[in-house]
């Protein structure tokens, strides 16, 4: 049977610059401008970005050992020139920390070939935007 490739979220405006994104499973987030606490759009970016590798590099890692604390930051610089608005200098640094002992040395070897083969390979969402996928849009 063939693997379904096909992903899709729904968006639809809750009040003026306020949305609320729901998937198919009924997984639904607010976001907006960034009133208040509610993420933007952008740092929606980073939290993806941030999100795909980490679950990439845990469960490589995880099988070895359970990780003491695993934290990522997701950064970039958001600018406006000529082009238009875009992002630059995106970087995601791992702050992962394991247990003493053989299982946590063997979490630890493993962690610099995890972290690369998931920027390099397996991380949809950062090898899509370095792949640089057109955006079609239009109206219905």
């Amino acid at each position: 049977m063939a693997e379904d490739t096909h992903r899709s979220v729904s968006v639809q405006r809750i009040a003026e610059k306020q949305f609320i994104a729901t998937n198919t499973r009924g997984g639904m987030i607010t976001f907006g401008e960034g009133r208040d606490s509610e993420f933007t759009p952008v740092e929606l970016l980073l939290t993806a970005l941030a999100g795909c590798a980490g679950i990439d590099v845990d469960t490589l890692t995880s099988r070895r050992s359970e990780p003491d604390s695993f934290t990522i930051e997701a950064t970039g610089d958001k600018i406006r020139d000529d082009s238009g608005n875009r992002m630059e200098n995106l970087e995601i640094v791992f702050k992962v920390e394991f247990p003493e002992g053989e299982r946590g040395d063997e979490a630890r070897k493993v962690l610099p070939d995890a972290i690369a083969k998931s920027h390099d390979r397996l991380c949809t969402v950062s090898r899509t935007v370095e792949l640089k996928s057109p955006v079609k849009t239009r109206s219905e």
